[in-house]
């Protein structure tokens, strides 16, 4: 579909407009005091003690669990989709890391990141060479870390986010999340949202004619993008399915 073929909402004069932003307005205030209030309750959830002694593969080394932490008391993992026998990353999990930034704002806030993977390092560490990231990324491969935690069931891997706290050499599990949980961390989705078309994706509620295509199917390593449509790792065997796929709200 070309520009010229792109159907265009109504056309209104700018008091019409005004009056139809005042009302929507009001429900996108109520969804941030929302989002405030569900944050509130993910900082009293409580914690489950980690005693399995977690030792990853870096590029330096072994690195524990409790290394991943640094000198902070808490820890995001992102559980990158990544098996034993792909030759990239899934191009979900990387359009997530792309949106990560300096780590230092994080930081600032006494919280670390890192990237967990059940791919070799070897791999790992090539594979963020050419997405050009300088974030700390290891290998699970050998413990059970992402079985233990749902970022692998089945020998599947599934897109995941962990997070941790740690008092002295004690950690505790706070809070994971799966699959569209892992969209408030990709910003281009919100960005999207904000336009007239959307994400352009077939579950959106839009007008008729609006562009639209299968959920996730555009999406490429950010490398890719012009290149003819291919067929990564994560395509090849989707957590995510394309074809009829309607996103769970929550």
């Amino acid at each position: 579909m070309t520009e010229i073929d792109l159907p265009l909402p109504p056309v209104v004069d700018a008091e019409a407009w005004a009056e139809a932003r005042r009302v929507l307005l009001l429900q996108e205030k109520a969804l941030t005091r929302m989002k405030d209030s569900v944050a509130a309750m993910r900082r009293r959830l409580p914690v489950v003690e980690v005693t399995t002694p977690y030792v990853f593969e870096g590029a330096d080394g072994p690195v524990s669990l409790l290394d991943l932490f640094g000198d902070r008391p808490q820890l995001i993992v992102q559980h990158f989709m990544f098996a034993e026998d792909w030759e990239e990353g899934c191009d979900g999990c990387s359009m997530m890391a792309d949106h990560i930034g300096p780590l230092s704002h994080l930081q600032a806030r006494r919280t670390s990141f890192a990237l967990v993977s059940r791919a070799p390092v070897e791999k790992l560490t090539a594979f963020r060479t050419r997405m050009g990231w300088k974030l700390p990324w290891v290998s699970s491969g050998g413990t059970t870390f992402n079985d233990d935690f749902g970022a692998t069931q089945d020998g599947e891997e599934r897109q995941a986010v962990s997070v941790f706290i740690r008092r002295r050499d004690r950690m505790f599990h706070s809070w994971s999340t799966f699959a569209r949980g892992e969209e408030p961390f990709m910003l281009v989705f919100d960005l999207l949202d904000l336009t007239p078309y959307g994400r352009q994706e077939s579950w959106e509620d839009s007008p008729e004619g609006w562009p639209q295509e299968p959920t996730y199917s555009w999406m490429r390593l950010h490398d890719r993008y012009g290149a003819e449509a291919d067929q990564c790792a994560h395509h090849a065997a989707p957590p995510h399915p394309t074809e009829g796929f309607v996103p769970d709200p929550v």
